[in-house]
């Protein structure tokens, strides 16, 4: 039997880029139970520090996920605060299979802080390299 995965992506700011994949993908953002985590806190099983207001809502600082509101076994992205920035090259990248419309979605994405890196074709297969707003590279095929 195969195993479940879940993709985590290390983030300078993990509920800014889960709100903008989850916009771009159309997916949403895992809900955080606030009645849950004031709890802990309350509990001394977590700090203040362990927690953040994020558009009005209590949330763990740590990370925020996306789901795929129309596929449930879907794999789940968790965006996951870590301490250092990028530094280079993804090794993992996303594949958004967009079809024809592609200058129309990437002009649409550089609107919402995404950047174009760069156009590349194969045979009859033709993409736009891009990175999100903390420079984690995908595509669009």
């Amino acid at each position: 039997m195969g195993y479940e995965i879940q993709v985590t992506i290390d983030s300078d700011s993990p509920h800014e880029q889960a709100a903008w994949w989850a916009a771009t993908l159309g997916w949403q953002v895992e809900e955080q139970d606030e009645k849950f985590i004031r709890k802990m806190v309350d509990a001394g099983h977590a700090s203040e520090d362990d927690t953040l207001l994020f558009h009005g809502r209590l949330v763990w600082k740590i990370g925020a996920a996306i789901v795929d509101p129309d596929r449930p076994s879907a794999p789940r992205v968790l965006f996951q605060w870590v301490p250092e920035s990028k530094t280079v090259k993804n090794r993992l990248h996303f594949d958004l299979r967009i079809g024809d419309n592609r200058e129309a979605v990437a002009e649409s994405l550089v609107e919402t802080g995404a950047s174009i890196l760069y156009r590349g074709q194969l045979g009859p297969s033709t993409w736009i390299t891009m990175a999100d707003p903390e420079g984690n590279e995908f595509c669009l095929c």
